[in-house]
């Protein structure tokens, strides 16, 4: 039977890491789809060196750990005088991290619009830019929901890296109160069913709109 005296006597400390793993899974999600689709849109581009710049952005950064990511922030740029809060640190790492695995996802999504669309937007006087901002992401991101969402779950989960360096997450509060109760399993079981509660609409809100979608076709 679960302790539940532990989740009752440190229920601000619970809520205060759950307030702020919100928070930094909400920000990093805005800011990565925001490169990601940057990075995406730079890997297509007709400019070569737009396109070398997107492709080494996505190879290098899915090919290194997250943590590594979060330690460039935290202890990497202190030594040349910029220094970041665990939190921002964290949430930044996040971002870099996300934002190379959404722009795969966005760049598919991009490739399987066919390339008429383009054509049509250009022939009627856009320019690249706003042909793509208005007729090709659109259809884009509509086709890659499912994956998208994926990878919001994945960067909710990910936030746990903030614990590593302080970062008032979740994870951060239950070493906190695990050592203070001396209780490691009651503590990390509520742990994971707060992460749950971030985590199941999430996968819900990505299923309906996905059904939502399909009917729209």
């Amino acid at each position: 039977m679960l302790n539940y005296s532990i989740l009752i006597e440190h229920w601000d400390m619970y809520m205060q890491g759950f307030t702020n793993t919100l928070k930094s899974s909400f920000l990093a999600l805005i800011s990565s789809l925001a490169l990601g689709t940057i990075i995406a849109v730079f890997r297509i581009a007709p400019v070569r060196p737009l396109n070398w710049l997107g492709t080494a952005y996505v190879e290098f950064i899915r090919n290194i750990p997250l943590i590594l990511i979060v330690f460039v922030f935290f202890v990497g740029l202190p030594t040349i005088g910029i220094r970041l809060d665990s939190f921002t640190a964290g949430t930044l790492g996040l971002t870099v991290y996300t934002a190379a695995f959404i722009a795969e996802v966005i760049r598919a999504g991009i490739l399987a619009v066919p390339k008429g669309q383009m054509e049509a937007g250009r022939s009627s006087g856009l320019t690249y830019l706003q042909t793509m901002r208005y007729i090709i992401l659109p259809q884009a991101i509509k086709m890659v929901i499912p994956p998208l969402g994926n990878q919001f779950i994945n960067l909710v989960k990910n936030s746990s890296v903030l614990g590593v360096i302080a970062g008032l997450d979740l994870m951060y509060f239950g070493d906190l109160i695990s050592s203070e109760t001396f209780v490691t399993f009651d503590v990390y079981i509520f742990v994971a069913m707060f992460y749950l509660i971030l985590t199941v609409p999430l996968s819900l809100g990505v299923g309906f709109l996905e059904r939502r979608l399909a009917r729209s076709r």
